[in-house]
This record gives structure tokens, C-alpha cells and sequence, in this order.
């Protein structure tokens, strides 16, 4: 199989890749602007994103090699909930999601010189009630600036707000890594 590089930063991904009993190297590059075009909607964001950051890495695709990027979104009555901009940020999407349900879609983009492969997952995630208290002891003490929605569900909010799912947990965060694995197998 060819080398497998992963264009992320997120140590969940990576770990996640690692349980898999993936071989890959880890890229990143800085700046990659995560926008999008308007009138897109939900798992169409996720793919787009994905797909952004694939075409950042022309040179890794030229090597031969095999390229996987992904984006995670939180999509709440038709708006993107991105990655919070500060604590006043987390703490409104965390208001917004308590008590609620909200979808947690991975765009993933698998590609190579000669091929690409783009698809997404969908999790739908219910939150029980959050007090003011338990949302600000969770944006102090876990600090979930680098996460989509303000907070990954692996995290002391996951054990105690989230009251179910419907879909994958490993998508909620970040990676659908059974769907990456079947689809590297077809690659």
C-alpha cells in the first residue's frame, strides 16, 4: 500500500488512526482557511472542507502517496456551529446545544495523484439540560477552543450531558474511522 499521510492536527484523529492499526505520517500546514460557499448545507459543508484541505497538499499527492483530511461540523437548525473564538463564544454554543439535540457530520476526503474518494458521516446527538455552572466549569477546565460545537464528546461534558446518539460516537469525534478503514480497503 502506498504512504499514508494525515493532514490534521487533532490528536484524536490521530489516535483514532493509531487504534485502527493504520501506518501514516502526520502533516499539517497553518492557514488553511476553513470557508465555504453559501447555501451549502450541512454534510455538504463537512465534504467541502475536507476537500479544501486535500487540495492544500499538491506535493503529497504528486509523491504517489495517499492523502486523508477531514473536518468535523455541529449543524443545529441550519446553521454551522464552527470551532468557538473564545470562552463568551463556547459558552453560547454551549447554551445553545443544552437540552437539545444537534448533528455532528465529518466530511473525510481520501485522495491520491489519480484518485479521490469524498464522503461524510452523520451522528445525531442529544444533550441533556446544562446548568451556567456546569458550562463554565467545562469551558475552564477543558478549554474546547480547537473543537467543533465547543466540546468533544470524549471529555467530562460527553459523561455527563450527552444522553444519547444515533449514529457513531468515533464520527462525534472526529474521525468515522470504521467508514475510513472500509474505505481505504477500496481504495
Amino acid at each position: 500500500m502506498e504512504k499514508i499521510y494525515l493532514a490534521s492536527q487533532s490528536p484524536r484523529r490521530q489516535q483514532l488512526m493509531k487504534d485502527a492499526g493504520l501506518e501514516f505520517e502526520v502533516i499539517n500546514k497553518e492557514g488553511i482557511e476553513e470557508i465555504f460557499p453559501e447555501g451549502l448545507k450541512k454534510e455538504q459543508i463537512a465534504e467541502h472542507l475536507a476537500v479544501l484541505k486535500a487540495e492544500a497538499y499538491p506535493e503529497i499527492l504528486e509523491s504517489g502517496a495517499i492523502l486523508i483530511t477531514a473536518d468535523t461540523i455541529v449543524w443545529k437548525k441550519g446553521k454551522v456551529l464552527g470551532k468557538p473564538q473564545n470562552e463568551s463564544d463556547a459558552y453560547q454554543m454551549l447554551k445553545n446545544l443544552s437540552g437539545k439535540k444537534h448533528w455532528v457530520i465529518t466530511g473525510v476526503c481520501i485522495r491520491s495523484q489519480h484518485k479521490k474518494v469524498v464522503f461524510h458521516s452523520s451522528t445525531k446527538v442529544y444533550f441533556s439540560h446544562l446548568t451556567d455552572q456546569e458550562i463554565w466549569f467545562y469551558i475552564n477546565n477543558f478549554k474546547p477552543f480547537d473543537k467543533a460545537g465547543a466540546y468533544g464528546i470524549q471529555e467530562w461534558i460527553g459523561h455527563i450531558a450527552v444522553e444519547k446518539i444515533s449514529g457513531s460516537y468515533f464520527n462525534v469525534m472526529g474521525l468515522p474511522i470504521q467508514r475510513l478503514y472500509q474505505r481505504l480497503k477500496e481504495f
